[in-house]
């Protein structure tokens, strides 16, 4: 049996191109994992396995990698950064104990760092933050602390100071021992030497070493009293603060250094041992019953306890599905059997893998703590618990948000019909903001994602890793509907034919449900006009009514139903005439309650260059776009803005021209506004008239 002890469970998240997959080749360089780095940018990094992601130079799935160093275990997450794919970041902060934020010493705190950081905080994650790329032009570690501070509004306790910076970037000062690592060019991790503190920064250090002080005997009362009295702590004792400090999120260890010329990693591999919790140190995981109802229990990390284990991830490879799975109590072994507690079958474990990124090490069992691939599950996805039979019990689901955006695809030939049946169920499995749906009308094949690029992505799988040529036609925008104002109104069902006939009558008001309250029931009725047992029909059915709204029959959102009142009849009255009526009711009464279409409102994000600010915020109003604000860095400008997703197709093109290629932006789903009347009409238009030609 394993120490836990020795575990150190940690993911590795920031913005596109910070260099956090650079970053995990030189941890995996430096603890023996690798003997020849790959690099991102010839793509070749070995956790960039995928076609798609070594052409582009990002990285779109979580790669998981186990490696070791200074006798502790570290499992390593590398996840993406793109918007499109936090889903990856969420779903891999849900099983890591620490983290490792990574920031572009030039970039500085970028968008998706906030929203990444934001996932992080919820989900109480211990973080090290590291500040990459000081020898990039416009590096300024100083500025980067301050930005955490102010957009993070977070508490970086800084724990190196870079010696030079830019080109001239060759090292780090230790504040904690006062020492100087210095790295050589010869571009060897290994080669550095502990020198002296430079004479031109020993005020400095001295300045940053009082404040970091300061902050760590905060997590000590008598070490603190000790030091306003003149009594240096050791650094022992400094060491057990910051861990404590850490752990409890009061402010996050901040290093800096430059992958790319391998100066700085060792710095926050020891910081990862030295500060980041192990499993045994992070509140354990509260467990639910099949209802969803927390039942007061915890996984806690416990070898013998019963299992608990949950999959957080599954991929597909030429072995057949890999289930990633982090075991939180308990442990497992070749040939038993668990339960998956969301489909209430058991499954039995086949192989039990290790990964390093897509090659593996076979494992006879594996217990509370790890992080493993199972192989041969046939029933089980993401967010699943698995636990133990006999004493069964669910982890916390994850959540997953709704797409925005659909495309519809069919492939170039009958024959590949099945093929792309069977390659997109398996897509589904992977990726849980992804979804496939069939138009009823015109039987066509509808996916649907979170972004242009996602979709893109998605289309590009299947024809290179699944070898499904498709058609794929123009983006589709996820409209939804809602009213705006209350109805009252009667509705009464009424079919006599031989024998028992059908009667149910409702009395109602329909009315807006407050902004993202989804569908709402209330029955007011009193001395049994509409029997009690009824309610649930016309709740389900008027629930069922609102997947199709009656303006272009986009689904229905914010809406409450109230049940006044009604009546029955002893012998002819039954669910299905209750149902009935309310169905009725929904199509009598849904077209006077001054029906809306809505549509996705995103957050957006431009960086561009000084001289071309005019241009792109002239366009973002162009495109009903709502600037929030703007912010002048030392590269260029930050435009945080609100816009329609209709208005954004093929926006990175136009971004492009406009900046000479220096522009990039992000995006991400905000929430449903109203749509403007004109474009309304000309949405409802075209919906029926391509329903139509169907």
């Amino acid at each position: 049996m394993r120490d836990l002890n020795i575990y150190r469970n940690i993911g590795i998240f920031a913005h596109v191109d910070a260099g956090k997959t650079t970053t995990t080749e030189r941890i995996l360089k430096l603890t023996g994992k690798i003997h020849k780095t790959g690099e991102v940018h010839d793509g070749a990094a070995t956790t960039d396995f995928m076609e798609q992601e070594q052409e582009r130079g990002i990285t779109i799935q979580s790669a998981a990698t186990s490696c070791e160093w200074n006798g502790h275990r570290l499992n390593v997450i590398d996840t993406p950064g793109h918007v499109d794919f936090t889903i990856e970041v969420y779903r891999s902060l849900k099983v890591l104990d620490g983290g490792i934020g990574v920031f572009c010493g030039s970039g500085g705190v970028e968008p998706q760092s906030e929203t990444n950081w934001r996932y992080a905080n919820d989900a109480g994650v211990a973080r090290i933050i590291y500040v990459n790329k000081l020898d990039r032009i416009g590096a300024d570690f100083m500025r980067v602390v301050q930005q955490v501070k102010d957009v993070l509004a977070a508490n970086p306790l800084v724990m190196v100071l870079p010696i030079g910076i830019e080109e001239n970037f060759k090292g780090v000062v230790d504040l904690l021992t006062r020492k100087a690592w210095i790295w050589d060019d010869s571009g060897d991790p290994t080669a550095y030497t502990e020198q002296d503190v430079p004479a031109d920064m020993q005020a400095q250090v001295d300045e940053w070493r009082e404040k970091l002080i300061e902050t760590a005997l905060e997590q000590d009362d008598a070490l603190l009293e000790k030091y306003l009295e003149g009594e240096e702590p050791s650094v022992a004792d400094l060491k057990r603060c910051i861990r404590k400090g850490t752990i409890g999120l009061d402010f996050f260890p901040t290093y800096c250094g430059s992958s790319f010329k391998n100066k700085g990693v060792q710095n926050v591999l020891n910081a990862v041992v030295d500060y980041l919790p192990n499993p045994t140190e992070v509140d354990p995981q509260p467990e639910i019953d099949l209802e969803g109802n927390e039942t007061g229990g915890h996984a806690i990390v416990d070898v013998n306890k019963p299992l608990r284990a949950l999959a957080f991830k599954i991929m597909d490879d030429r072995y057949g599905a890999l289930t990633f799975t982090r075991i939180y109590s308990g442990k497992i072994k070749k040939g038993d059997t668990v339960l998956n507690t969301f489909t209430g079958k058991t499954e039995r474990i086949g192989r039990i893998v290790e990964m390093h990124a897509n090659s593996r090490t076979e494992l006879e069992s594996a217990q509370a703590g790890d992080i493993i691939a199972l192989l041969g599950m046939k029933n089980t996805q993401t967010g699943h618990t698995l636990a133990d039979p006999n004493n069964p019990a669910t982890l916390e689901p994850m959540v997953f948000p709704d797409p925005v955006i659909s495309i519809a695809i069919a492939p170039k030939d009958k024959a590949g019909n099945e093929k792309m049946g069977v390659a997109l169920n398996k897509m589904v499995q992977e990726d849980p903001s992804f979804r496939i749906m069939t138009d009823e009308d015109s039987g066509e094949t509808i996916m649907m994602g979170m972004g242009e690029l996602h979709l893109d992505i998605k289309v590009d799988i299947l024809r290179r890793t699944h070898h499904v040529e498709v058609e794929v036609g123009k983006p589709q925008v996820a409209y939804r509907e809602t009213i705006t104002k209350s109805v009252e109104d009667s509705y009464t069902h009424k079919k006599q034919t031989g024998g028992s006939g059908q009667f149910g009558k409702i009395d109602y008001l329909i009315e807006p449900a407050e902004t993202n309250a989804g569908y709402e029931f209330e029955s007011r009725v009193t001395g049994g006009n509409v029997p009690r047992e009824y309610w649930s029909a016309i709740e389900k059915a008027f629930g069922a009514c609102l997947s199709e709204g009656t303006l272009a029959g986009f689904p229905m959102l914010d809406v409450r139903f109230i049940l006044l009142d009604g009546s029955y009849h002893a012998v002819d009255s039954s669910a299905m005439a209750f149902e009935l009526a309310t169905r009725a009711a929904y199509r009598q009464s849904i077209p006077k309650a001054g029906p809306q279409l809505l549509e996705p409102i995103m957050k957006i994000d431009v960086f561009t260059p000084d001289e071309h600010v005019g241009d792109v915020i002239g366009d973002l109003n162009r495109r009903r776009g709502m600037i929030k604000s703007q912010d002048t860095g030392p590269t260029g400008v930050r435009v945080k803005a609100q816009a329609p997703l209709a208005e954004m197709f093929g926006y990175i093109g136009h971004l492009r021209t406009m900046t000479s290629g220096r522009g990039q932006f992000s995006m991400e789903f905000d929430h449903y506004a109203a749509c403007p009347a004109n474009v309304a009409e000309a949405v409802v238009k075209e919906t029926k008239e391509r329903k139509a030609r169907k």
